[in-house]
Order: structure tokens, then C-alpha cells, then sequence
């Protein structure tokens, strides 16, 4: 399994080098067509703060969860469950700097 996940993510950045050497030369005949690549744009920014939201909604509700169950049976438990959902909320916060450096760059 460890081989396979190593292969996926080798593929794909032999995959993407070629992308990135042809983005000069697709930036340069793209000028004329500003306003599409300005949905696209929208369009990116949009699916990186949704999906980032979604994921950090989920793992904000899964670790509640857990920490309710937890407090249930050692109230002590409370201040320790804290952090973690602290962390599943930086998701949301990744997923929305991501959608700004988007629409910057």
C-alpha cells in the first residue's frame, strides 16, 4: 500500500512538470481571453474554501463528538478536547488562504 501512495504522488509530479513549463507560453496566448481565465479563477477559489469548509465542518463534528463521549465519562477531559477542534478549524482557515493567494496571483 506504502509503494502505491509513493507511486501516485511520484506520477504526479512528473505529471505537473510539464504543466508548469508550459504555463509562460499559455499565460502569454490567454491575455487576449482575460475573462475567462478570471471564472476560472472564481471557480478555483470557490471549490478550495467549500471543500476546505466541508472537511473541517466534518472533522469539527467528529472530534465534538468524541470529546462529548470523553467528557461523559471523565469530565476532567473538557480543556484537552479543545485544541483538536481548534486544529480541524485551521482547515477552514488553509482552504480560505488558499482561495486568496487564488484570486491574487
Amino acid at each position: 500500500m506504502k509503494r502505491k501512495i509513493v507511486l501516485c504522488i511520484l506520477v504526479l509530479f512528473a505529471l505537473s512538470v510539464p504543466l508548469f513549463a508550459q504555463e509562460a507560453s499559455a499565460a502569454a496566448a490567454s491575455e487576449g481571453a482575460g475573462s475567462n481565465t478570471a471564472a476560472w479563477r472564481y471557480i478555483a477559489a470557490a471549490l478550495a474554501v467549500g471543500i476546505s469548509c466541508i472537511a473541517g465542518g466534518i472533522a469539527v463534528g467528529q472530534i465534538g463528538a468524541a470529546a462529548m463521549g470523553a467528557m461523559s465519562e471523565n469530565p476532567e477531559l473538557s480543556g484537552k478536547a479543545l485544541p483538536y477542534a481548534g486544529l480541524a478549524e485551521g482547515i477552514c482557515l488553509w482552504g480560505f488562504l488558499v482561495a486568496l493567494l487564488i484570486m491574487i496571483l
